[in-house]
């Protein structure tokens, strides 16, 4: 998968491996910011007790 993504950026490698970083931290903020919540919200107990 990383050798497609390499082949598919166009530029230097230097300039191929700063759109891979970038790509990287656009998926992780996708992630943190609309994944994460959605998951925990549907998978969180909502009411918890402690005796």
């Amino acid at each position: 998968m990383y050798l497609a993504l390499w082949r598919i950026l166009p530029g230097a490698p230097w300039l191929r491996v700063l759109q891979l970083v970038v790509l990287a931290a656009l998926v992780l903020a996708a992630l943190v910011l609309w994944v994460f919540p959605t998951v925990d919200h549907l998978t969180a107990p909502q009411d918890v007790t402690v005796e």
